[in-house]
Order: structure tokens, then C-alpha cells, then sequence
């Protein structure tokens, strides 16, 4: 059984490469990972609005099939938590308010500042930015996380492939390079070295 609960942000989400790589670590069983109907609808909404080219019915599938073979992935009833928290951008008070009832011990983000440590800490939760997160998976489990990443590279039908070298969506998301430097050097090199 799963160590700790890991609780995904719409903005991890959001690029396909980085949200199907969290989705391959969490079903390897390090973790168990949630999220909320609000959090999918976050993404997708987002994504959409950048790429009105999308079929939103393609993105539901995208949906179902997270929802699918994550054991009690989809956190529902933390509704009534969110009045009474306090964050910098009141708009991310559902995504506490999920972790919390979905007893996650991180909130993995690349909203750092809006989840701040002083805030988030009492609760129990450590904010993560993806990168941190996936790299104390390989401290934790070497080897699964290694051989993860590679299955999850090998079954990339469009691998990345732009001259910003930022993997597929993250460039229009506005996520810059930096943020998923870890994603980037596998998806590109097939690279685990950071």
C-alpha cells in the first residue's frame, strides 16, 4: 500500500506530458494521487481557452481515463471546508480545501507562492513543485521511478519536440522552462541525470 497521499493541482495538469507522467508514477503504487471534478475542470477550462482547436469531448475522455484506474483518486465533499480557509488567491481554497479532505501530505504545484508554507504547514501538507516532488520519488524508489519515466517516454506517440525545448503544452500554459526541468530532460533526452 501507498506510503502518502499526493494531491494534484490543476497547473500539474495542465501539459500533457507532465500530467501523463504523473498519472504513470501514481498508478506504479509510490503514492496515491487525487484530485477534484473542480481541479479537471481547471485544466481543461484553461486548456481550451489556449487552444480553442481541442475537442472538449477528447479532453472528458482524458478525464475519465485519470478517473478510472486511480483507486479514490476524485476527492468530492470538501465543499463546506472552503469558507473558513485563508490563501493569497481565494481561488485556490477548493484545491486545500480537497487536499485536506482527501488527507494529502503534499499538494504537488507550480503555484509555490499561492499555497505559502506558513499557511499551508498547520495543516500537515507540504506544497511541492512538480521537479522536488519527482525527484524525492527517485530518493524514494530509484529504480521504479526510472523505469516509469521510461515506459512513459517510450509510449509518447508525439514526443516534444519544439525549439524552446519546453514539452508540448507548457510553453502556452506560460509555464517557462525552468519549472518543468525535470520533465523536459527526460521527455527530450530520455535523460534521468538532473
Amino acid at each position: 500500500m501507498a506510503a502518502f497521499t499526493a494531491f494534484y493541482d490543476a497547473i500539474v495538469l495542465y501539459p500533457a506530458e507532465l500530467r501523463n507522467l504523473l498519472m504513470h508514477l501514481a498508478l506504479v503504487g509510490l503514492f496515491r494521487a487525487k484530485w477534484s471534478a473542480a481541479v479537471h475542470e481547471e485544466w481543461m477550462s484553461s486548456l481550451l481557452e489556449k487552444r480553442p482547436d481541442l475537442d472538449r469531448a477528447k479532453l472528458e475522455r482524458t478525464r475519465a481515463l485519470m478517473d478510472k484506474p486511480a483507486e479514490d483518486a476524485l476527492v468530492t465533499g470538501y465543499e463546506d471546508l472552503i469558507p473558513g480557509l485563508q490563501l493569497p488567491d481565494a481561488d485556490d481554497r477548493h484545491v486545500l480545501a480537497a487536499a485536506l479532505r482527501g488527507r494529502a501530505d503534499v499538494i504537488v504545484t507550480m503555484n509555490l507562492r499561492d499555497f505559502p508554507a506558513e499557511v499551508i504547514a498547520p495543516f500537515g501538507i507540504e506544497v511541492q513543485h512538480p521537479d522536488e516532488f519527482i525527484l524525492h520519488l527517485l530518493d524514494l524508489a530509484p529504480g521504479v521511478v526510472v523505469a516509469t519515466a521510461e515506459d512513459h517516454r517510450q509510449g509518447l506517440k508525439n514526443p516534444p519536440n519544439n525549439s524552446s525545448g519546453v514539452p508540448g503544452d507548457a510553453g502556452a500554459a506560460g509555464v517557462d522552462a525552468d519549472s518543468i526541468r525535470f520533465t523536459r530532460i527526460y521527455v527530450l533526452n530520455g535523460n534521468l541525470l538532473v
